[in-house]
């Protein structure tokens, strides 16, 4: 097997390829003894006839297609490898020459291939320095949050509906007399005062006794998500059957006990607030290394393919159905809600699929031009630090996880620690 490459042009490559006639017939020898099982030849038992009777039988070509099928992977990965290529999309095969005696298989394959990469600036740029403070105030909200887990919700039989109650509801919505979809729900449970519902319809049960009957005027807000609700008036019937409260702890020294490993309340509050200030600072380094990839990456001249951000997006709408699907939903029924179709969430994320393509390209040419490198100390660390993770024996993580994805994902932070330090930061 041979190839040659015939031209590059507009990230495309043209390749001839040549398969030895003697490889070509391994390769139908191959396929004869996969397909043999599926010819009945009159005189001999299905499956057994041999290969030179099906080939007069059917034609010559009749295992042609399957042996190119099989030759095909190893051909085109020693062609690429060979030429020192590196594609982004599937190839398109032609068949230039076949079958003829004492003749070589000659293919043609069109690959689009990675882009060329020019770097703009990437020292020295001009950075706005991100700076995130922790207040006594946020303190005290992280702890009402573990003082909300923490709460006790009892039932009240009492009373009727007060501001804050959780109440357990059935509601049918309607629009112009007729049920619209997605708006029924059966023992759903409702904190009023939420602002989890549309604006106006939890109000409207405060004051309300368990057992009763309600209805419920609302008037849909004009950026709803489904179109054919956007500012639509709407009526909802609703039954109450419960109402609960939360009665929360005591915030002293027990609840300290209770909540994490500090005996009392001020240790507790004081690791809160230590947790805080860490995270604060992650999310500063976080932002600032952003706002340094997107400033190099808006430099970067590159003609990307469309395939590439084809394939983004492709990346994209699976990990949002991923996502959905932890909500119990999944893309199809989602599109189905918001009366919306796939090609137009496409069109929607392309301009943000392109945008990450260019920054992958940037930061990869970036690790080549600075000769950015991950040690072997810090991939060892890196497949430590995920063994930790998920609580796996590290060498299962290794076989799990290729060498060469941990190497690529720590020079890459490598290429964002080096940019942000030699940036310029107001």
């Amino acid at each position: 097997m041979s190839s040659t490459l015939e031209k590059i042009s507009d990230n495309t490559a043209y390749i001839n390829i040549e398969i030895e006639e003697a490889e070509f017939k391994e390769g139908i020898d191959k396929a004869f003894k996969k397909n043999a099982k599926h010819f009945a030849i009159p005189g001999f038992r299905k499956g057994k006839a041999p290969k030179k009777i099906i080939e007069q039988h059917y034609g010559e070509s009749v295992f042609y297609e399957d042996a190119i099928n099989i030759l095909l992977p190893d051909v085109y990965d020693n062609a690429i490898a060979q030429l020192n290529l590196e594609p982004v999309d599937r190839p398109n095969f032609e068949i230039k020459q076949i079958g003829q005696e004492g003749e070589n298989v000659l293919l043609s394959a069109t690959v689009t291939l990675k882009p060329e990469v020019q770097l703009g600036k990437y020292k020295g740029i001009q950075l706005d320095k991100v700076e995130y403070t922790v207040t006594e105030e946020q303190v005290d909200e992280e702890i009402k949050s573990y003082q909300e887990r923490n709460a006790r919700i009892i039932t009240v039989e009492d009373r009727a509906v007060k501001d804050g109650d959780i109440v357990t509801i059935d509601y049918t919505g309607y629009k112009d007399g007729v049920a619209f979809l997605g708006g029924e729900g059966k023992d759903f449970e409702l904190t009023i005062g939420s602002g989890q519902f549309i604006p106006g319809f939890e109000e409207q049960l405060i004051g309300c006794e368990i057992g009763s009957d309600v209805k419920v005027n609302v008037t849909f807000p004009e950026d709803y998500h489904a179109d054919d609700l956007k500012g639509a008036k709407a009526e909802f019937d609703v039954k109450i059957h419960g109402i609960k409260i939360k009665e929360l702890p005591q915030l002293d020294d027990e609840f300290a006990k209770d909540v994490s490993e500090f005996d009392t309340f001020d240790a507790f509050r004081s690791d809160v607030k230590e947790k805080l200030v860490e995270a604060a600072q992650n999310k500063q380094k976080a932002e600032l290394e952003n706002k340094a990839i997107e400033a190099v990456a808006k430099e970067t001249k590159v003609d990307i393919p469309q395939c590439m951000i084809d394939t983004q997006i492709d990346v994209m709408l699976r990990d949002y159905d991923m996502r959905l699907s932890q909500q119990g939903l999944n893309l199809d029924k989602y599109l189905e809600i918001t009366n919306s179709s796939k090609d137009e969430m496409r069109k929607q994320l392309a301009a943000q699929a392109q945008q990450q393509v260019q920054t992958t390209l940037t930061l990869e040419q970036l690790v080549k031009q600075e000769q950015v490198e991950a040690t072997e100390q810090e991939i060892e660390d890196e497949f430590a630090k995920i063994a930790d993770m998920y609580k796996m024996d590290v060498e299962k993580i290794k076989k799990a996880i290729p060498t060469d994805d941990i190497k690529r994902d720590i020079a890459t932070k490598k290429a964002i620690e080096f940019i942000v330090a030699n940036a310029k930061i107001k």
